[in-house]
């Protein structure tokens, strides 16, 4: 099974994920957020399959969510309004994301992911 690796190239995060994957030879696809931005269907079907709070798949160390003041606002938002915000632009998704249409991997922890994919 082939996984989907959608991450921001210039992300550091982004690169230690690449190299981990290449490091344990396990196959994927590269996909810029940035040119390729999820859609809201995407992001609905990885959050459903990854049993995580939708929360966590903001990126909240970014510029936009920072600028939006989005650690205020979401709590008093709907899954549906948040998705929305999520499919709006690539930047304020948590990357990289990992994804095989089961499993879907939020982030770099590099244990969580030796647990999921070894």
């Amino acid at each position: 099974m082939e996984f989907t690796f959608v991450c921001y190239p210039k992300c550091t995060t982004c690169q230690k994920a690449k190299r981990w994957l290449e490091e344990h030879h396990i196959p994927y696809t590269m996909r810029d957020i940035k040119e390729q931005n999820p859609t809201k269907e995407e992001i609905t079907l990885w959050y459903q399959a990854s049993g995580l709070p939708l929360k966590r798949f903001f990126n909240t160390s970014g510029l936009i969510y920072r600028s939006m003041e989005l650690s205020k606002k979401l709590p008093q938002m709907s899954d549906e309004e948040q998705l929305d915000l999520l499919s709006s632009d690539g930047m304020l998704v948590k990357r990289p994301i990992l994804t095989d249409g089961q499993t879907v991997l939020v982030g770099f922890r590099e244990k969580e992911w030796e647990e999921k994919l070894l």
